[in-house]
């Protein structure tokens, strides 16, 4: 990806963000406070994720699951009610749009994950870390039912790190090797009618 395309793809990520900000911030606050009750908690979560070139940046969620350990491939069974249907629905990924106005995220890109995966990349792999992560992308839309491939395993965490990561990197280095603009637009496209 060319630098040019770099500084295009965050000028719309900032256009989209500034649009959408009106229409969507008094829902994400009704969400937040609806969260903060559910869960008895603030409603934003915030959580440590590895971004552009490596570095680390704190991505915003609403708050979905019970306070206690979290189990990979079990975290629908963490969630409240209106937890499972925010997850679900993908609305709890809404306070992303302040992590796309910082510069942190941007609307399309691979997802941000914790330490321990995309800082682990080497080689060709480190491709990825040449973009910010996305809210949306082609490996989300591929895996967006993946709490449900992996409640179906023996052992989630193997599944995630040997069969649905190394896919994931495969799609995601494919996508900045061949980026284009009109696939981004296509890429937010589905992740509208996806949900």
């Amino acid at each position: 990806m060319t630098s040019t395309q770099l500084k295009t793809k965050r000028l719309f990520d900032l256009l989209l963000a500034v649009l959408l900000l009106p229409v969507l911030f008094f829902p994400i606050v009704v969400l937040v406070i609806l969260a903060s009750l559910d869960i008895k908690a603030f409603g934003i979560f915030s959580q440590q994720r590895i971004g552009q070139h490596g570095k680390p940046f704190f991505i915003y969620k609403l708050r979905t699951l019970r306070e206690e350990p979290h189990l990979l491939g079990h975290l629908d069974k963490s969630a409240t009610t209106l937890g499972r249907f925010l997850r679900q629905s993908k609305l709890d990924e809404w306070p992303q749009l302040f992590n796309v106005l910082k510069g942190d995220m941007s609307f399309v890109g691979p997802r941000p994950d914790v330490r321990g995966f995309a800082d682990e990349l080497e080689g060709d792999d480190r491709i990825i870390l040449n973009v910010k992560p996305g809210i949306t992308g082609p490996a989300t839309l591929k895996y967006k039912d993946e709490e449900r491939v992996l409640e179906r395993q023996k052992d989630p965490d193997h599944y995630n790190r040997t069969i649905i990561w190394v896919d994931k990197v495969k799609i995601n280095k494919n996508y900045v090797s061949n980026y284009s603009f009109y696939l981004d637009l296509i890429y937010i496209l589905k992740s509208t009618l996806n949900k």
